[in-house]
């Protein structure tokens, strides 16, 4: 998975994934009961069916505890879209979180040249993210990422192959805690997997996602 390859920031301390985990649950077991009701509810989320979800290996050294999912857009035997949520949790709270538990993503997709061109594409991809969160009525904080568009142009043998554009988001937000001291990152999931619909130029789920833009099919998606 393209996207699974890239080095996560957390968004507000400058903090790089610079080592994979062993394959454990950052010591789920052994973790916070917050923590672990978190994970739980990552588990349990429901998400609609283009949406493949895997667990992989935590990022190590962002945090004391960490967990982290892999995602594909899957349309046919084609794949539109793909990213990579990570929860992180520190018991002691991170003063630039200003919470204990932080979510940290990177989306990325092809798109058409044209698209990328358009000079509003990085302020639209980032209302993305936000209408997500907003659409199913989640609280967060401290918000903080990065838009990036590149273009790709071939030459000599390669300049059969027609220029190929990416947009990628890099995000985190700090999601608020409920009353157990757990925040509810199944529905922040939830809203994860409409950000790579839209991404991948999937048409909304529901009425509840019909205001949010969303993104023409792109040509020639990446096949399986």
């Amino acid at each position: 998975m393209a996207a699974a390859q890239g080095r996560l920031s957390d968004g507000a301390g400058g903090m790089d994934d610079e080592k994979e985990g062993d394959g454990r649950e950052s010591r789920t077991d052994q973790a916070p009961l917050p923590f672990r009701a978190a994970v739980d509810a990552l588990k349990a989320a429901r998400v609609r069916p283009q949406v493949e979800i895997e667990q992989v290996p935590p990022p190590q050294r962002l945090a004391p505890f960490a967990y982290a999912l892999e995602a594909t857009v899957v349309d046919g035997e084609q794949d539109l879209a793909d990213g990579r949520l990570v929860l992180l949790h520190d018991p002691a709270g991170h003063d630039a979180w200003r919470g204990t538990f932080r979510l940290v993503t990177l989306v990325r997709a092809e798109l058409e040249p044209e698209m990328a061109a358009d000079p509003l594409l990085p302020e639209v991809c980032w209302s993305w993210l936000t209408g997500a969160l907003q659409a199913r009525g989640l609280s967060y904080g401290e918000p903080s990422g990065t838009v990036t568009r590149a273009s790709s142009h071939y030459f000599g043998g390669l300049s059969a192959r027609p220029a190929a554009s990416q947009i990628e988001i890099r995000a985190s937000w700090t999601p608020l805690e409920s009353l157990s001291g757990a925040p509810d990152t199944g529905a922040h999931l939830g809203s994860w997997c409409d950000l790579l619909a839209q991404v991948a130029g999937l048409p909304p789920a529901g009425p509840g996602d019909a205001s949010v833009v969303t993104l023409p099919q792109r040509r020639d998606p990446q096949s399986r």
